[in-house]
């Protein structure tokens, strides 16, 4: 069984393939996900913009079967200082509630519309 998806998951995705607006590997648009580093299971980093890039589903799957190949992708696209301080992020603990993942929600629900409005905005992430 997967991991059950909320709301703060899909507004987080949303705010993720908005952010990025096509896949960072190919440069499609077309079928976007957004691409967890550290697994979603890791909530300390689960919401959080450091830990995702928008990737097409052909992209996302290989990288899923290449781990180190996306290690290394990602090394080349943000550098080792981004990996490291996303390390350091994953290590800490986020026990969540449902009052918490609602806040997240609204958060990225926000920053969504106000990216929708004005494309020049920023999306900044939650944690």
């Amino acid at each position: 069984m997967g991991i059950k998806r909320d709301q703060a998951d899909v507004w987080f995705s949303k705010a993720v393939r908005l952010r990025d607006g096509c896949c960072v590997r190919c440069g499609t648009t077309e079928t976007l996900q957004a691409m967890h580093i550290v697994g979603r299971r890791n909530k300390a980093v689960r919401w959080s913009l450091d830990n995702a890039a928008a990737g097409c589903a052909a992209c996302h799957r290989y990288f899923t079967e290449n781990p180190l190949a996306f290690t290394d992708f990602l090394t080349q696209l943000w550098g080792d200082g981004h990996l490291e301080i996303l390390r350091e992020k994953a290590r800490e603990i986020l026990k969540t509630t449902k009052e918490l993942r609602k806040e997240i929600s609204a958060h990225y629900r926000a920053e969504v519309r106000k990216k929708e409005e004005d494309p020049d905005h920023e999306i900044i992430s939650y944690n």
